[in-house]
Parts: structure tokens; sequence; C-alpha cells
């Protein structure tokens, strides 16, 4: 296969008037046109017959863990990982590396750790916590696209959960355009529902974060956002239960996103064995009741996007059997397209759709305008995947640096066939092209 492409082409091109036969030219590494299928491809041409050519994927919430503890992922595998699964772009995580990116020092170490090293382009969000106001306050001059704060324990103690009053004082200092993402469940909420020390059944787990705590954190920050308004995005929603407050706060005009993740798409509480800490995460996966409601509201554009939430570890820490003592969190990356895909298609939705959640809404949220869409001036990012095409999952077989995943053994539907990053083929057919070509990027 050509390396670098001109042009490509299908009958299944995702465009802004939806999914049709058209030609994709490229020139410079963005597209220069997108034009009807018979028109001449140039020489330099890839036709991909019936295969679905989207915009390349986004994935905004990626913990690649590197600097400190490249033991749990880093910038190689996790790129890779990405190129495997038609991610072309991802925004990593202020925590889990070490230092994490509260201050100019820690985006430094980021860049320094990643560079020439990531196979996709990879920008960063800088992280709000306790005290780093002033800190933060320069980080957008820096670069970062964005802020992530939690409310709660994120697990790592560089990482400390900020107050809402202190978050408050803080967005007075930060460029008002700005995203500012939240780990939304109260601290008073999951103290009050607070477990045993160890378990090993799933729904002892799933009692110690109840719907609840999603809800009043929701509320709370939707309070703040009224009296001092910014651009809050919600991630990982795992219950339907907040949902209007949070229409309720569009309908008034504030400016809210939300995101849900693939694993509250797909799995299940009752089907979750007890003692299969691979299933762990926070907030949790809930029953199906809210798994189809999550689906509704995907579907309605209640919720804008879906994000892997890419947070692995090393086997040991998820701790089997003791769901309260495991390592909370899903490594998800390369599967994030057939996942969602896979139940998308079952309720019927066509693959534009998944192109809004995957590509283009998490591109506007992280403000990388040139990226997201197949149109004149964006970049050449492009997936080219197969929704016919069955996959068993093999942990093993995954490009993360772990092999541990609760889809290990689950039939999905999607398979990518071809990742195309600024016109350049980085992966085909399992095989990866040339040298790491990501690009850092700056808001």
């Amino acid at each position: 296969m050509l390396e670098t492409l001109r042009a490509v082409r299908s009958r299944r091109v995702v465009t802004a008037q939806g999914l049709l036969p058209a030609l994709v030219r490229i020139a410079g590494g963005r597209i220069e046109a997108v034009e009807p299928w018979g028109a001449l491809p140039p020489t330099g041409s890839l036709d991909a017959g019936d295969l679905v050519v989207a915009p390349g994927l986004v994935d905004t919430h990626v913990h690649v863990d590197e600097p400190g503890r490249t033991e749990w992922e880093g910038f190689e595998t996790a790129t890779r990982a990405a190129a495997a699964g038609g991610v072309t772009t991802l925004v990593d995580m202020p925590l889990n590396s070490i230092p994490a990116t509260t201050d100019l020092a820690g985006l430094a170490a980021k860049r320094a750790a990643a560079e020439g090293r990531c196979r996709v382009d990879v920008g960063f969000w800088g992280g709000l916590v306790p005290g780093n106001g002033s800190a933060a306050a320069a980080l957008p001059a820096a670069g970062v696209l964005g802020f992530k704060a939690f409310l709660v324990d994120s697990g790592v103690p560089e990482f400390p959960a900020i107050g809402l009053d202190e978050l408050g004082r803080t967005l007075r200092r930060l460029p008002p355009e700005l995203p500012v993402l939240v780990h939304a469940e109260d601290p008073e909420v999951l103290a009050a529902a607070a477990g045993p020390d160890t378990a090993t059944a799933y729904a002892t787990y799933l009692a110690t974060r109840p719907p609840a705590a999603e809800v009043e954190a929701i509320r709370g920050l939707l309070a703040l956002c009224r009296e001092r308004p910014f651009r809050l995005h919600v991630v990982h929603l795992a219950t339907a239960a907040a949902l209007p407050l949070l229409r309720a706060a569009r309908r008034d005009g504030l400016s809210v996103s939300v995101e849900t993740c693939p694993h509250y798409l797909t799995f299940t509480a009752e089907e979750i064995p007890d003692g299969a800490t691979d299933y762990k995460c926070a907030p949790p996966i809930r029953e199906r009741a809210e798994r189809e409601s999550l689906w509704t509201a995907l579907l309605d554009g209640s919720i804008d996007l879906v994000a892997s939430d890419h947070s692995p570890c090393p086997p040991l820490m998820k701790r089997p059997p003791d769901f309260l003592g495991a390592w909370g969190g899903i490594a998800s990356l390369q599967l994030l397209l057939p996942a969602v895909w896979t139940e998308a298609r079952r309720r019927g939705a066509l693959p534009d759709r998944l192109a809004r959640w995957l590509s283009l809404a998490p591109a506007a949220l992280a403000g990388l305008r040139a990226k997201g869409r197949l149109a004149p001036g964006a970049d050449a990012d492009l997936v080219i995947w197969d929704p016919e095409a069955a996959l068993v999952v093999d942990a093993a077989a995954l490009e993360h640096r772990h092999p541990v995943s609760p889809y290990h053994g689950r039939t999905l539907r999607g398979l990518v066939d071809t990742t195309i990053l600024r016109g350049r083929v980085i992966y085909a057919r399992g095989d990866f092209s040339g040298e790491p070509r990501g690009t850092l990027l700056s808001r």
C-alpha cells in the first residue's frame, strides 16, 4: 500500500451531507476537496471500495501515565493502540503521571516524554488541584487545550480533589473559552455510601458509588456555572439520572457538554461476575436500564460525545477478586470504534452518527479545528473501517502495554482497516507504517 496518499475514495464516505459515495482529495497533509465518487483519482490514490471512510477518531480522555508511571502505560504503546483503533488524535489527561500536568514543569516533562515517540497527534489537558491557581493560569499560554479537575479522590496522591469553592476561585484566573473537564462525584454522598474494606461481589462495589453521587456533584457544578459562567464538560457520565439537570442547564444557555464511555454503553452490572475486577471503573458500570437510558440520550443529542477513559494499570493492581482494593480503570483506546459501533448498529444508527460522537464533537471540545471532519482545509486524518466485519477481542493482541481488558473474548463489529494521519498511512491491516510521526498539539 502507498504510504503517502493523494486521494481516498469509497462508496461510503462520511461527508457533511451524510454517508455518500465520494473522493477525498489530499494535498500537503490536508484535505483539498471532497468530490463526487466518479471524479478522476490522481496517481497515489486508495480505492476503499465499500468500506467506510470517516474522519480519524479524536479521543479526548486518555491516561498515558508517562512519565513516572510508564510501567502502567506510555506514549509508544498508547499511540500504537490509538493508530490500530483508528484514533488519529488523543488528548492526554494530566494525572497518573509523575509529575502531574499541573504546572509548567509538569507540562514540559510530558512533552519531553512524548517527543518523537507518538504515532498519532497528541494534545494535553492541564490539571486543577488545590493551591495551583497561579500555576494553572500559566498553562494556557504554554498550549494546554483545557483543564481537568476531580471533586473526589483521584486515586493518586499527586492529583488531589479540589472543592467547588476553590474551583470557582481558580476559574476566575483562567481563559473562559477553555473547557474545564470535571470528574463529577460528590464526596459526601460517597462517604455515606462507603462499604467494607474488601469485597468480591460487584454489587457491593456498585453500592459504594450510587447514582446520587453523580447527580449531586453535577448539581453543584451547574450552580457554580450559573454563578460564574464557564465551559463545563462532565466526563464519563454513567447515570441518566443527571440528564434532566444537564438539559435544563442547556435550555438556560449555560455552556455545558457531557461525555459517556464505551464501557457504560456496552456492559451492564447484571453481567459482571463477582471477582471480575477487569470491569472496575469509577463511576461504576451500572444496570441495564442505565445503559439503555444513556443510549437514548446519546442518540437524541443530550450526550455530546464518547471518549474511552483509557486508564490502564499493571495486572497486579487489578487485585482480583477484590473490587474495593482494585485500581479503577478500563483500557479501551484501541476498541473505542468497534465497542461503540457494535451497540449503535443494534439501535439503527449509521456510521455518520459515530463520526459525530467520536470525531467531530471531541475535536470541538478540545478546540482542534483542523480535526474531526472530512472537509477542505481539515487535516487529512482518516480511518477506513468495515462496519460488517466481526472480531473476537484477544486482550493479548491489543497494543496497549498490559493484556488486561473486560472486552477479552467478546465479539465486536467494526474492524479498522487503515488509519491515515495527515495523508500518510500509519496503520494498515495489522501493520504499522514507518517511524512515529505524531505531532504534539497546542491550542
